[in-house]
């Protein structure tokens, strides 16, 4: 069997020709058909998939002092270029409180997240009134995941489809090609187009090394042994995990500076507090008072009791009480030594 060669007949950042000669008869479209279903559905990459805004809470509202409305904001959104380099979820946002145009290098990212289109527009603020947070999920996986698929948002948050695929459009043609004599060999064209997120190059690589992968196990050429699951550790449960923020009534500066800190859901609020009330102190401009409040509004709540939380390292670490270490007749006898004193 004759062993093909792999030549770049053109190469950009977003495009790539390249020529797979000679391939035995047949083995062009084999090998054609199965890179490109690979390149267009398997390879990972990242997308925004759900949007939040201060004061809209549903995708057909008008937003007050901009030009566009959510869902056209939304349309720009999509076009947004993203690597993530986070398993986990990760949020951008931009405070708009001046007129003007904002784009995608407007947005305040972590360090795992590149934009690779800053000049990407997303909105334009038609007055100085303008006083919008405006927050981004981005979220890493393979292929196309409809907005439908996330309807237990938080409230205030919108969610968004979200594309992840790096490769846009994959196309190929097989010619006939000859070697001496022979004239039945297959030269096989492969055109990829990329979002810019990746290059042609490593898109073809990636989806090249997961097909071998496949292939491999049904050669028999690697066994693999599936451990046994772990016993999953006991978790908060998702209707407290889940539970908004907004539940808590907090005032408006405790509020504040919760959501400037990405923190929207009690749940998140609960594994801060497991680490130790400096966890929480670290959040910028969230102080004692904000604290107290917080920790008086989870236990109206019933919220610091839940399965899955373990609070001790926060109650070692604070001056606050965790309601439980005096009962209602010590409680009287110290206020009658208060009196007394």
């Amino acid at each position: 069997m004759v062993l093909p060669k792999i030549e770049a007949e053109a190469i950009s950042q977003n495009y790539g020709h390249f020529v797979i000669s000679p391939l035995e008869s047949g083995y062009g479209i084999t090998l054609g058909n199965a890179l490109r279903r690979v390149l267009l559905s398997s390879l990972p990459g990242a997308a925004v998939t759900s949007i939040r805004l201060s004061g809209i809470h549903h995708e057909f509202s008008a937003i007050p002092h901009v030009r566009e409305d959510t869902t056209q904001l939304i349309l720009n959104v999509k076009q947004l270029r993203l690597k993530s380099h986070s398993e986990d979820p990760v949020r951008l946002h931009v405070e708009i409180t001046n007129e003007g145009p904002v784009t995608a290098g407007d947005l305040i990212a972590p360090p795992e997240v590149e934009v690779v289109n800053p000049d990407q527009y997303l909105l334009t603020a038609d007055s100085n009134d303008v006083d919008l947070d405006f927050e981004l999920v981005v979220s890493t996986g393979r292929g196309y995941s409809p907005a439908e698929e996330r309807t237990r948002l938080p409230l205030g948050e919108i969610p968004v489809d979200a594309i992840y695929s790096p490769v846009k459009k994959a196309a190929y043609r097989v010619e006939r090609t000859r070697i001496g004599q022979q004239t039945d060999y297959d030269k096989l064209n492969l055109e990829i187009w990329t979002d810019g997120t990746i290059s042609p190059e490593e898109s073809l690589r990636r989806a090249a090394s997961i097909l071998v992968q496949h292939l491999s196990l049904l050669a028999g050429a690697e066994t693999v042994e599936v451990e046994p699951a772990e016993e999953e550790e006991e978790g908060i449960p998702a209707r407290v995990y889940d539970a908004p923020i907004e539940e808590l009534e907090l005032t408006v500066r405790a509020y504040n500076c919760l959501k400037r800190a990405g923190i929207t859901k009690v749940g998140e609020i609960l594994r801060r507090m497991e680490k130790g009330e400096d966890e929480m102190l670290a959040i910028r401009n969230f102080g004692k008072k904000s604290l107290d409040e917080l920790v008086d509004k989870l236990r109206d709540k019933n919220y610091l009791d839940v399965p899955g939380v373990d609070l001790s390292a926060f109650w070692e670490s604070t001056t606050l009480s965790n309601g439980a270490d005096v009962d209602d007749e010590e409680a009287d006898e110290l206020v009658d030594e208060a009196d007394e004193a």
